[in-house]
């Protein structure tokens, strides 16, 4: 039997759902793999059929599960995603390209003063106002990331009108006249999530996240957006593509 402990503030559904994601995020159990029945879980854990349901009602919400009537519960697992870094990085264009669905909403967004590190990404007086846009990125309706991201607002004055209603960036950028734009600086750190980011991004408190942190310019080379993104470390790879280096080389 696996000993729960209660911990302060988790009920024990709660935990039951934390050592299963656990399990499922770590690789223990395969791609279309069945889990143990309502009674083999009831006797594992040593709880009642009411518990071990709303443990896997908890997990099918976060997507880590799905449940076939007259079957069982088996795990939904779509593999890790691969995000291309290169100059042009384009989210969705890159998922797309992959035949996965990506989808995003902002959770929030306000005005207010640059930071320091956010002026000094996008060369502005401190205290100069920004946007500051906070949105939730999922693919196939498993959330992969959560970012913070920061807008001039004198260059974008009504980007956060435009951002609740547009998919992409791209086209937002192109009312105000800028047609291309390139990362110009990557930063990539690992960590482990706070308790916001866990719940946020559906994974386990003990599962690292990725932080990425970028600047991207127009082609005058002046900064137009930095962001600081948090990934489920679990659920995406990094992959950095430089061919759009050769090819100009090759061109040259």
């Amino acid at each position: 039997m696996t000993d729960l402990r209660r911990r302060s503030g988790a009920a024990l559904w709660q935990q039951i759902e934390e050592v299963l994601a656990e399990e499922i995020v770590g690789g223990e159990h395969r791609h279309d793999h069945r889990l143990p029945t309502e009674p083999e879980l009831m006797e594992r854990f040593g709880v009642s059929r009411a518990t071990v349901r709303r443990a896997m009602s908890q997990l099918e919400t976060r997507g880590l599960v799905r449940v076939e009537q007259g079957r069982g519960t088996f795990i939904h697992d779509d593999g890790v995603i691969d995000y291309r870094l290169s100059e042009r990085t384009r989210f969705s264009q890159s998922l797309i390209e992959q035949g996965r669905e990506p989808s995003a909403r902002t959770l929030r967004d306000d005005k207010i003063p640059a930071a320091d590190v956010v002026a000094q990404a996008l060369r502005l007086p401190p205290g100069e106002p920004v946007h500051h846009i906070v949105r939730l990125s999922s693919v196939d309706d498993v959330p992969v990331s959560v970012g913070d991201a920061y807008y001039p607002c004198r260059r974008f004055p009504d980007m956060p009108k435009l951002r609740r209603t547009r998919s992409d960036v791209t086209s937002i950028y192109a009312e105000y006249g800028i047609t291309d734009y390139v990362r110009l600086q990557t930063f990539i750190t690992t960590r482990m999530p706070t308790g916001e980011e866990a719940r946020t991004l559906c994974q386990p408190r003990s599962f690292p996240v990725i932080v990425v942190r970028k600047i991207d310019t127009d082609m005058s080379g002046v900064p137009i957006a930095y962001a600081e993104t948090v990934w489920a470390g679990a659920r995406v790879q990094f992959s950095i593509d430089n061919s759009s280096q050769l090819l100009r080389r090759r061109e040259a």
